[in-house]
């Protein structure tokens, strides 16, 4: 129980930080356009923050070494998770092939079948679960699953005929601020230069770091808020997804992990990458290009709720269990 307990006091903490947020921009306290107020501060600084001060205090070339591996147990499991998306996400997106709307559709299921919210929700979880230490294996883990995240996932929610390819979407990927972070503090760890980073600005890193995950979920309960409730509610084609984003596809990974004697920071990180709830992006992109944003505030909202008492039950089940 002590498992169980552990893994649903961060998911309450997180579901009350969501709801705060979406309860903020129902009564107007939050105006319209504080989603992407809330966005860009975590984009630019917040997650950029905890990624630097994170790589600097722990990564070196030791640990480096002995966690690289980790980075391809995540590729792997991504690459996987996209052969399933494409048979899977034709089950909620029938007649893409005559239908240019419901072939965007099909794409919107497909990028939520493959990426959860494995970088703010994952990033909550593993730094209130189990800390610093965790969290710097973890950005490992996630490292080449992020890269593919933008060279494949992002230029399936981007309409043909938009300039995308999955080759400008990598070096977007790789000019966004938190992965820059990332590298400058993997840099400053592994070459040693980190300990030349004055104290106060490593406090001040820690601190905006800190405010990384809070400020997610509000921005999550935001987003939602938008939205009419209802409506939102009444997609059972995104329960579906849901069960298969939060259960199936999950242990269909973690399980085989686990049989087959992997490390148990690697089985940990699968769940927590794969057992996320659906994230902002599938709401984001289709309102940039003028797409049907309801499918996406649907799933993100509806996987969000019921994650919370999924990931604690799920990661009982693996730990005792299994």
């Amino acid at each position: 129980m002590e498992i169980f307990n552990l893994t649903l006091v961060q998911t309450l903490s997180m579901f009350i930080l969501i709801i705060a947020g979406f309860v903020l921009r129902k009564i107007n306290i939050l105006p319209d356009g504080s989603d992407r107020i809330l966005s860009k501060l975590e984009t630019y600084l917040l997650c950029p923050a905890l990624s630097l001060a994170n790589q600097i205090t722990n990564c070196n070339i030791k640990s480096f070494s002995e966690n690289a591996p980790l980075m391809f147990y995540g590729l792997g499991l991504a690459v996987a998770a996209i052969l399933l998306s494409y048979p899977l996400s034709r089950l909620f997106a029938k007649g893409w092939k005559t239908s240019p709307d419901i072939a965007y559709q099909r794409q919107i299921y497909k990028y939520a079948l493959v990426f959860g919210n494995y970088g703010y929700v994952g990033n909550f979880l593993v730094l209130g679960i189990w800390g610093d230490e965790a969290f710097y294996k973890y950005s490992i883990f996630t490292f080449l699953l992020g890269l593919l995240c933008y060279a494949w996932g992002i230029s399936i929610l981007v309409p043909k005929g938009e300039g995308n390819s999955p080759l400008k979407n990598l070096k977007k990927g790789l000019l966004n601020p938190p992965f820059i972070a990332l590298l400058i503090g993997m840099f400053l760890g592994l070459t040693g230069l980190g300990k030349y980073v004055p104290g106060f600005a490593m406090t001040a890193f820690k601190n905006a770091g800190n405010c990384m995950g809070p400020v997610a979920m509000i921005l999550a309960g935001v987003v939602m808020g938008g939205y009419n409730f209802k409506e939102l509610i009444s997609n059972k084609k995104v329960y579906i997804t849901t069960i298969l984003r939060l259960i199936v596809l999950p242990s269909l990974f973690v399980i085989p992990l686990k049989l087959l004697g992997a490390s148990e920071d690697a089985i940990i990180f699968a769940f927590i990458a794969f057992a996320a709830p659906i994230g902002m992006n599938t709401i984001i992109y289709p309102a940039t290009y003028g797409g049907d944003t309801k499918t996406g505030a649907s799933m993100t909202m509806i996987s969000s709720v019921l994650s919370v008492i999924t990931i604690p039950i799920m990661y009982y089940l693996i730990e005792v269990v299994l």
